[in-house]
């Protein structure tokens, strides 16, 4: 994946201007991929039909909240050729690094049983495959997904990746319009407003389903991997301010885009959900027979084959997070189909006995949100730190903006830790 949509160097203007433009959009696409994942999914659908339209604000402020984060760890990988897990690494003595990778490792696993569940659970809407099957099946299928990145390069893998991602898109999207949802209630959703402690619940997990610690581990390693395709990061060679101009100009473009594309889908979900009759189960299968018995047949196939899509292709991200986590912090590899095979027994046990799926999805993303503050308290440490970011350093109010962010994760795990104590 090192070489993701990395054209060759060229002095020709327009050729450059492409591969500047390559730095931010092609990590900040395959990253977004995540953003949409069956965990999302769950979380947002759990959401909308549980409380209506009144957590549409939390998917919203957590989207602007994620695009913060994100341009953070994209400028941290392209401006040093550093990424975040690479930085506290070369920070932390030996002791420090074993913790911090096992949490990363933790967190890894949480998003790659949701892949799996989510896989499973489309196969099981769309051919009615016992789950645990549909389970093998999805990792068998994503492993050739991952065997394109090995095979063909990294410009196949985040292109065949593009593709999967306008796919979901059109999915749910067009289901949610076939929903045919209110605009006065959608406008009602974006005052904030909590009404119990299970909308608290969902909220943690909406937040932890797009503040992703992983995403963060995996566009910061993207991001260097591309500055060094494109001749090496603009801090450690020269620190000139155009080239690093040029570089936060492209990151913040990429992550613009893709957040924007990974936003919509979210709020589509939620909304659609909301626009179906109230009072219903939550849970996916049911809200998979709504959709087909008051939308029709073609919506609910689009929703089970955006499920699918968003399963398959969102594995490549939960597993490159693992890979990155132990090749910066204990200079380790292990081969790609060891993790597949790792993220697979706890999915098929899980879903051998008899554990609901959405709810699994949704525990999943409130477990990414415990992850949340290892990833972003370093990040803006190190991001505000001169001597290692020059001239692309955080501004205050950037700083500030995240430390927001970064407060108000820790807040809600802390809520939500109570919460489940008592």
């Amino acid at each position: 994946m090192s070489d993701v949509l990395a054209p060759p160097r060229s002095s020709r203007p327009a050729v450059r201007a492409a591969t500047r433009a390559s730095l931010g959009f092609g990590p900040a696409l395959v990253t977004a991929v995540a953003y949409v994942d069956p965990g999302n999914v769950a979380i947002n659908f759990s959401a909308g039909s549980g409380y209506g339209y009144t957590l549409l604000w939390v998917v919203i402020a957590a989207g602007a909240s994620a695009g913060v984060i994100q341009y953070l760890s994209a400028k941290l990988g392209a401006c040093t050729g550093r990424s975040l897990t690479q930085s506290v690494g070369e920070a932390l003595g030996r002791p420090g690094r074993l913790a911090y990778w096992a949490q990363a490792e933790l967190v890894a696993a949480a998003t790659d049983v949701a892949e799996v569940v989510g896989g499973a659970l489309a196969l099981h809407l769309l051919f009615d495959l016992p789950l645990w099957m549909g389970a093998v099946a999805t990792a068998v299928a994503s492993s050739f997904l991952l065997r394109l990145r090995t095979a063909r390069g990294g410009n196949a893998f985040a292109v065949a990746v593009t593709a999967a991602l306008a796919l979901i898109a059109v999915g749910f999207v067009g289901c949610m319009i076939a929903a045919g949802p209110s605009v006065s209630g959608m406008a009602s959703g974006l005052r904030p407003l909590l009404p119990d402690g299970q909308a608290l619940l969902l909220a943690s997990g909406v937040f932890g389903a797009t503040v992703m610690p992983h995403a963060v581990y995996v566009h910061s390693a993207l991001s260097r991997d591309s500055a060094r395709a494109l001749g090496g990061s603009p801090v450690d060679l020269d620190g000139t301010a155009g080239r690093v101009r040029e570089t936060l100009s492209a990151t913040r473009s990429g992550v613009v885009v893709a957040m924007l594309v990974a936003g919509t889908v979210n709020a589509s979900l939620l909304i659609m959900a909301a626009a179906l009759p109230r009072g219903g189960s939550q849970e996916l299968e049911e809200i998979h027979g709504t959709v087909g018995a008051l939308l029709g047949a073609v919506p609910a196939l689009a929703l089970a084959m955006a499920l699918l899509v968003s399963g398959l292709a969102s594995t490549a991200v939960g597993t490159h997070a693992g890979d990155i986590a132990m090749s910066d912090l204990l200079h380790r590899r292990v081969p790609a189909w060891v993790r597949r095979l790792v993220a697979l027994a706890p999915a098929v046990l899980l879903l051998a006995v008899g554990v609901n799926t959405t709810r699994l999805l949704v525990l999943s993303q409130v477990g990414l949100s415990v992850g949340i503050p290892f990833a972003l308290v370093p990040l803006i440490v190190f991001t505000s730190r001169r001597s290692l970011m020059g001239s692309a350093v955080n501004h205050r109010a950037t700083t500030v903006a995240a430390a927001a962010v970064a407060a108000a994760a820790i807040a809600i795990n802390g809520v939500l830790l109570a919460q489940l104590v008592g």
